[in-house]
């Protein structure tokens, strides 16, 4: 496929015979599309992008042009996968500086996804006598973190605007048909749209979970989707070369997967990979750990670790092609700096060539590096690199004989945080901590 993401492993693979997973790795992607394998009642992802139609796009850009009329700032409220994909779309997409800068249409804004009291009380703070809407994303209505800040801003939603201008302007993204917020959307008459039941938070970015954000912050969904189906009709050969490449490493003993950028706006795509393939592989005291870092800015603080510490690491550099803008370095007739070498020339050439050398040093200290190409970050690429790394996620999860679409580990933290809150129904685990401490 030409004009796409594209898989390059010259630098990860030398010395291992990677060519003997390719059974394994074929046979993992025929049990994802056969839907054979464990959690195969969460694959709604696996066909999204083609399954979206012309009126489920025109309803969510018509929902985001009345917040984005009617608001000046817009809250999604979420946890997880519930706003992580959103806010890497959103940052991949934005100016730097937007946060800085008016016009342009409300400024998404997010909630529900910490507990940190002066986070809220400074949101608050920043919204107080504005007009907002909330956008509040969760299946059942009770998960904690988003629960506490949807009562927050909805009351002062109410209090600040009046109970008709948050009926418009609040929309609940939850179940079809049950739960908490499901009931309250239903009461108050918001705007809803559904999560599908067989699509995991962390493979929701193409539902409206991801979607309507994406519209409100006034970016191109069309596009997006239609990047996501170019990947889902013809990906699937760099879906197996990075699935094959990372499992490989991983059985050669490189426990840690670093994902690596030189484009700051990639910053929170690297954080919702984290959580894709955090929670989709560390299973069963298995699993490659996903870290990521910010490059050539971390090459100053991580720099070190990378390229002299314990050879458990592996790569995985995202590299991106055209940027949006040029800005040519100039002459200096003193050159006390010492730069008029490099004058005359744009500063991503200069980025690529700290990405090349980068990448050639941590080779030759021993650290495989695989190469991500994209052409540039648009809506386009994005959304061919959103569907590539869920499909490589399904085909690494089954290779490594996972079920990558549960996260049986999340819910203990969970249990206690109950227990020493006394929530109602939990007693006898209030009681046994407390026996603990």
């Amino acid at each position: 496929m030409n004009n796409s993401i594209q898989v390059i492993s010259k630098y990860a693979l030398e010395g291992l015979n990677a060519q003997s997973l390719n059974e394994a790795a074929l046979a993992a992607k025929q049990t994802l599309e056969s839907g054979s394998g464990l959690g195969n009642d969460f694959l709604g992802w696996l066909h999204l992008p083609s399954s979206i139609d012309e009126q489920q796009l025109q309803a969510l850009e018509q929902t985001a042009a009345i917040l984005r009329q009617e608001c000046e700032y817009v809250i999604t409220i979420g946890i997880g996968g519930s706003y992580l994909g959103a806010k890497a779309i959103i940052e991949a997409l934005s100016d730097h500086f937007a946060a800085y800068k008016s016009g342009n249409g409300p400024k998404v804004l997010f909630a529900g996804n910490n507990i940190g009291e002066d986070y809220l009380y400074d949101l608050m703070d920043l919204v107080r006598g504005h007009k907002f809407g909330i956008i509040v994303i969760s299946k059942s209505g009770t998960t904690t973190e988003p629960a506490i800040a949807f009562r927050l801003f909805k009351e002062m939603l109410e209090k600040q605007e009046g109970k008709e201008f948050a009926q418009r302007n609040i929309v609940a993204v939850t179940d079809a048909r049950r739960g908490a917020l499901r009931n309250l959307a239903t009461q108050e008459g918001y705007a809803t749209y559904v999560i599908p039941d067989n699509v995991g938070g962390r493979f929701s970015v193409l539902t409206p979970v991801g979607l309507l954000p994406i519209a409100v912050a006034g970016f191109d969904i069309r596009a997006l989707v239609a990047g996501a189906v170019e990947m889902e009709k013809d990906g699937d050969e760099q879906v197996l070369n990075y699935a094959i490449a990372r499992n490989a490493l991983y059985n050669n003993g490189k426990k840690i997967e670093i994902l690596a950028n030189f484009t700051p706006r990639l910053h929170f795509l690297a954080e919702w990979w984290k959580q894709l393939y955090g929670e989709s592989e560390g299973k069963g005291h298995k699993g490659i750990f996903p870290a990521s870092v910010d490059f050539t800015t971390d090459l100053h603080s991580m720099g070190q670790m990378i390229q002299d510490g314990e050879r458990t690491i592996f790569e995985t550099v995202l590299s991106v092609g055209d940027q949006q803008h040029e800005v040519i370095i100039p002459t200096d007739e003193a050159d006390l700096d010492g730069l008029n070498y490099i004058a005359g020339k744009n500063v991503d050439y200069v980025n690529k060539m700290a990405e090349l050398g980068t990448r050639l040093a941590h080779v030759d200290g021993g650290v495989p590096n695989l190469l991500i190409t994209m052409p540039a970050v648009n809506e386009r690429y994005l959304g061919q690199l959103i569907y590539f790394f869920e499909k490589a996620c399904g085909v690494s999860g089954y290779m490594l004989g996972v079920n990558p679409f549960d996260q049986p580990g999340v819910e203990a933290y969970k249990k206690n945080m109950f227990a020493l809150l006394e929530k109602p129904g939990h007693e006898e685990a209030t009681a046994a901590i407390k026996a603990r401490l």
